[in-house]
């Protein structure tokens, strides 16, 4: 069952969908790889392949062929020492599973949303407790004429962006959506009705 299935068979019997989708995939992937997490990966990159350039190119500039016992503790040393690379890595590999798990449905009473990576989370959030919904539109979004509706509570702070970080998922969000003028606008007369 996809996600968009599994949050229409959550729907109760008393609600009407008023709209569902899914994520733009191309926007979804391109803000996974242009984080603000990239530069600082990407310097990390170049200053560790540096001193392993160093390692394979030691003997006046020709290749080493058989490598002594202490360079290859020095290369397991680089590779665990590249460990941001790598974390940075995986957000991008795992975007597309974190994709295929993104579903979002709203009803009359309630906004239905579903992501995660391995497991998958399904959130419910009624109308009657929405206090504050934003529109944000990254440069990626606004690139590909999209944007994101995010929902937010007084006590927390009420900046209009939301978490790529793949630990931290930030406030709740429709996001990477064609339609977000519309989405946006309809919530909004929901909400303000409630």
């Amino acid at each position: 069952m996809s996600a968009l299935q599994q949050l229409y068979a959550m729907v109760g019997n008393n609600e009407n969908v008023l709209w569902s989708g899914r994520p733009n995939l191309k926007c979804f992937l391109l803000e996974a790889v242009f984080n603000p997490f990239l530069p600082f990966a990407l310097i990390w990159l170049l200053f560790d392949s540096f001193f392993i350039a160093m390692l394979f190119f030691a003997d006046n500039g020709q290749a080493v062929t058989k490598f002594p016992l202490a360079h290859w503790g020095v290369l397991a040393f680089f590779t665990l020492h590249l460990m941001p690379v790598w974390i940075y890595l995986g957000g991008v590999v795992f975007s597309y599973l974190k994709y295929k798990h993104t579903a979002f449905l709203v009803t009359d009473k309630n906004v239905y949303i579903s992501g995660g990576i391995f497991s998958i989370t399904y959130t419910q959030k009624p109308l009657a407790e929405v206090s504050y919904i934003n529109l944000h539109r990254g440069m990626v979004d606004q690139f590909l004429g999209v944007g994101d509706i995010v929902f937010s509570n007084p006590q927390e702070n009420r900046y209009a962006g939301r978490s790529r970080n793949l630990l931290a998922p930030g406030p709740l969000a429709i996001c990477d959506i064609p339609d977000y003028q519309e989405v946006y606008t309809l919530i909004k007369g929901l909400v303000q009705h409630h």
